[in-house]
């Protein structure tokens, strides 16, 4: 019985020619319109050189000299710690956490989750948080995300910086573009008199999406962002579509899509499959889960995202703390999940938007996932900019808690690859940098 109503399921190959039928309709406009706007960037070959010439060291820095000269010092300084090897070694800290025995362990080095934080929102925060890495001998995390607005952090010279120091620490990161909903696009939302307008979407609504588009290869082309926050179905199909083309996009969608059980899941990731590329690769490369799923939810998944082909493509990214105001019920921790799900379900990023519940407990400022949507002149005349880096701080404490968990249980991670990856011959003591954090 079962059998045969499996089999009722197989779609018959003329469903696939109608959709080839669609897309290659010279009048489709929905296609038509979204062409036009890669058009006006060049080939996607063309627009591939653009992006990977911007994202060049030396062009990064001639951008940041333009506006931030200043910046260019701490470039060096990590770069100059990187070379002399101050950091701590992934065999290092495995001595660290669990003494001698570290090295005649086996660890699960097939599913490292990979240790992420958000939002990293300021350039001017990520030198002092790698002063305390060094200090302390703790991670520096292998995966940043970004909240903040791109106008203002393109005009300030932030953005170039952050970047550049991504490619010196060997980190992945993600940008959230303007048009991400919270832009005046949906003119019918507002605070919480119109929370219920939330639930049919955060707001790219009509032409945004292609907004959403175009705005990402600017970004792209002019200085060389490849990873970008996606949060509606509809961008997430102008992505694939993108890719398909030949543009080298990646995307992670958001815990704001809501993906909070297997069918959802697998919704996303059939439309991954489709779209791939001959070689079939996606642009989708981190999914991020609803806070509210639960681990056989992950494992269901895992299963069919190695069918289809994306178990090393399509991360994973888990949160295991949240900020203390504003999204989730609080106390939220789920490391203990993490760790019991880590061992047998691969490439997994343990996301951290908030500092461990019982340290934000006691903070005058307690992170608010709020804050990522204020403009930096009005948090600095608030006097809010030292609570923020104290949140920034303490999400990455709480990443390395996770490092530690983690380590004790026989299990991998992924750390910034340049400062970590490598154990260095001999580990230089650490300098005392108490006094410049």
């Amino acid at each position: 019985m079962n059998k045969d109503l499996r089999e009722r399921l197989l779609i018959p190959p003329e469903r696939l020619a109608a959709l080839n039928a669609m897309l290659l309709n010279p009048d489709m406009r929905v296609i038509d319109d979204f062409l036009a706007v890669v058009a006006r960037y060049g080939t996607p070959e063309e627009i591939n050189a653009r992006a990977a010439a911007a994202r060049q060291l030396p062009v990064l820095r001639e951008k940041v000299a333009q506006v931030r000269p200043e910046f260019l010092d701490d470039l060096d300084w990590l770069a100059e710690q990187r070379d002399n090897g101050v950091f701590i070694s992934v065999a290092d800290y495995r001595r660290k956490v669990l003494g001698p025995q570290a090295d005649s362990m086996t660890f699960k080095d097939d599913c490292a989750v990979t240790l992420e934080v958000s939002a990293a929102q300021y350039f001017p925060w990520l030198v002092p948080a790698v002063k305390r890495a060094i200090a302390q001998q703790t991670l520096v995390p292998g995966r940043f995300i970004r909240v903040r607005k791109m106008k203002e952090q393109e005009q300030d010279g932030d953005l170039p910086a952050f970047i550049a120091a991504m490619e010196i620490i060997g980190a992945s990161y993600v940008e959230t573009l303007d048009t991400k909903g919270t832009d005046g696009s949906n003119v019918h939302l507002g605070g919480p008199a119109t929370i219920t307008g939330y639930f049919g979407g955060v707001g790219q609504p009509n032409g945004h999406a292609l907004k959403w588009l175009d705005e990402f290869l600017y970004y792209y082309t002019t200085y060389g962002v490849r990873q970008v926050l996606n949060i509606n179905p509809g961008t997430v199909l102008l992505g694939y579509l993108l890719h398909r083309l030949g543009v080298d996009i990646e995307f992670k969608i958001s815990v704001f899509m809501g993906n909070d059980n297997p069918y959802a899941a697998l919704w996303t990731l059939l439309g991954a499959k489709l779209f791939a590329r001959d070689d079939g690769t996606s642009p989708l490369i981190g999914f991020n889960w609803s806070n509210s799923v639960n681990n056989e939810s992950m494992e269901i998944t895992s299963q069919f995202r190695h069918e289809l082909g994306f178990e090393e493509m399509v991360r994973f990214e888990h949160h295991i703390t949240e900020t203390w105001k504003s999204i989730v019920r609080q106390p939220y921790n789920r490391r203990d999940e993490l760790v019991a799900l880590a061992d047998h379900v691969p490439n997994i990023s343990a996301k951290h938007e908030g500092g461990d519940p019982e340290v934000e407990l006691t903070r005058e400022h307690p992170s608010d996932i709020l804050d990522y949507f204020r403009d930096k002149e009005e948090i600095v005349a608030a006097g809010d900019w030292e609570h923020m880096r104290l949140n920034f701080f303490d999400k990455l404490d709480a990443t390395n808690r996770t490092a530690w968990a983690l380590t004790e249980n026989g299990l991998s991670f992924v750390a910034a690859q340049h400062l970590h990856a490598v154990a260095p011959e001999a580990t230089p003591e650490a300098p005392d940098l108490a006094l410049a954090l």
